[in-house]
């Protein structure tokens, strides 16, 4: 069995807001630039088609997976309906649905 597998928690988007995010990076920088090209799409698919992905993050607690529309991408952070925030630095993957 391979090692290091985490299934992520399954949360709802307005927990989110409760979360804790430390400020280490949860990726390398190339696997961050790219995730980044991924995010501004999924800004562009939720905003034009109103298309859920799943993110993929990790707080000060766990790995969590919650399914949502992005609204916006900043610099720095993933901006979800009720400008419920995750910061890029913590997401580990997106999934489009």
């Amino acid at each position: 069995m391979p090692k290091n597998i985490v299934i992520p928690i399954q949360v709802n988007k307005e927990s989110v807001a409760m979360c804790e995010f430390p400020a280490e990076d949860v990726l390398n920088a190339k696997d961050k630039e790219a995730l980044v090209l991924l995010l501004e799409n999924a800004t562009k698919l939720g905003n034009m088609e109103h298309s859920k992905i799943k993110i993929v993050f990790e707080d000060s607690d766990a790995v969590k997976q919650v399914e949502t529309t992005v609204w916006a991408t900043t610099d720095k952070r993933v901006v979800l309906k009720g400008g419920i925030v995750i910061p890029i630095n913590r997401i580990h993957q997106i999934v489009l649905v």
